[in-house]
């Protein structure tokens, strides 16, 4: 029952990761730490999450165009909030993890709100470096690295296409820079059960075919922010039900 409740969170989770550009980890990160415990599930997520993105870049018959820019600004400072995020994830309880990241989304989505009623102006300097560090925090401590990114990206007012292909860039190259601040840190206990791996990397394939028509419909709709935002709202309040009733 556990193997196939993860399968249904990731089946979720990469449906929304095709349609969005994120989500993944969101969705699929509470069931898998109160299925496995966080350290493994970390470990799980990286790889299947490695995995969605690949098909995503690889399988949609179109070159993807990212912002090259703002993709290696995010990369460059993800590399040492890689390894704060090793020490986070060995210090603190799934408890705690989640608690935190739910706080942090919740300011941030306050202050994107209150900044763009107040008056639309450039995002200052330092929230990329601060999105990339987060991310790469994240990355490795909860796996649910999409929200300062999202949050940034919303920010410079980019449109959902090039949005969404520096999304899955960003995740492709973190996931591998998460399993290196893992290795490195000797994190052993975080190393996936191949047997779940085997349920769970189908379940991926699935749920990103899927989510691909969705795509289309909201960017053309003009419901891409919003959706954006309700998920990241809807995904922090079930990860603390999901934490809190393991």
């Amino acid at each position: 029952m556990t193997v196939v409740l993860a399968a249904i969170g990731v089946v979720a989770g990469a449906a929304l990761q095709s349609a969005t550009g994120f989500g993944f980890s969101l969705v699929a990160a509470p069931v898998l730490f109160a299925a496995v415990g966080p350290k493994p599930a970390v470990g799980a997520l990286i790889v299947v999450g490695t995995f969605t993105s690949v098909l995503t870049i690889a399988t949609e018959g179109r070159r993807p165009q990212p912002l090259r820019r703002e993709a290696t600004l995010l990369l460059g400072w993800a590399l040492p909030g890689a390894l704060v995020g090793v020490v986070i994830l060995r210090a603190l309880s799934a408890q705690a993890l989640q608690i935190a990241l739910t706080v942090g989304v919740v300011l941030a989505l306050v202050l994107r709100h209150t900044t763009r009623r107040v008056v639309e102006r450039p995002t200052p300097r330092w929230a990329g470096p601060l999105a990339g560090f987060s991310s790469g925090t994240l990355t490795t401590s909860t796996s649910t690295s999409g929200p300062p990114l999202v949050t940034y990206l919303l920010g410079r007012g980019y449109e959902p296409g090039a949005m969404r292909d520096t999304l899955t860039v960003c995740f492709l190259a973190l996931n591998p820079i998460g399993a290196l601040a893992l290795a490195v840190t000797g994190t052993t206990d975080a190393v996936p059960d191949l047997t779940l791996l085997a349920v769970l990397i189908p379940a991926t394939a699935l749920g990103q075919l899927a989510g691909r028509p969705l795509f289309a419909r909201l960017a053309v709709g003009g419901s891409y922010e919003p959706v954006l935002t309700g998920v990241l709202l809807v995904s922090i309040a079930a990860g603390l039900i999901a934490t809190f009733t393991s």
